[in-house]
């Protein structure tokens, strides 16, 4: 697989009936090796280690209805009254993210209503923060670490 924009970890990748599989840790099962999913589990992997994202508080492939269709979120991360914060949308580094992966990302929020979006293909990642009671956003330079996002004050 190809190498991304974010720190590399060794995933756990087997081979089964010819068909590569990736370990995904918050799912706890071996799920197919796409170029998309390798993004998502490097990408995971980054927000645990590198960020501080509790691994609990963070879910792959969440399912979510709009209107009468069901939808699934790549990757929602949560603060800790299971309240959402972000959602995360990924395509695979071939992919260019255009205004359709917003819209896309953006009809999600619609029922979830989080204060953080971020869209990834590995190479290039966009983190946008919505302030609802300005009505506005704005995009940041990096992904903030959870105590960010989740408002937690620092321990003194």
């Amino acid at each position: 697989m190809e190498a991304l924009n974010i720190p590399k970890t060794d995933l756990k990748i087997v081979t089964r009936a010819g068909k590569q599989l990736v370990f995904d840790i918050l799912r706890r099962k071996y799920v197919t090796l796409t170029p998309e999913e390798w993004v998502r589990q490097q990408f995971v992997h980054y927000l645990v280690s590198g960020k501080g994202y509790p691994a609990e508080c963070i879910g792959n492939e969440v399912s979510i209805r709009l209107g009468s269709t069901r939808k699934r979120c790549d990757t929602v991360v949560y603060g800790r009254q299971a309240e959402p914060l972000m959602i995360v949308e990924y395509k695979a580094p071939g992919v260019e993210i255009t205004q359709q992966v917003f819209e896309q990302i953006s009809r999600y929020n619609i029922r979830l209503h989080v204060q953080w979006l971020v869209v990834s293909n590995g190479l290039q990642h966009y983190c946008c923060h919505i302030d609802y009671a300005s009505g506005t956003y704005r995009f940041v330079e990096d992904i903030p670490p959870y105590p960010v996002i989740a408002e937690i004050e620092p321990s003194v």
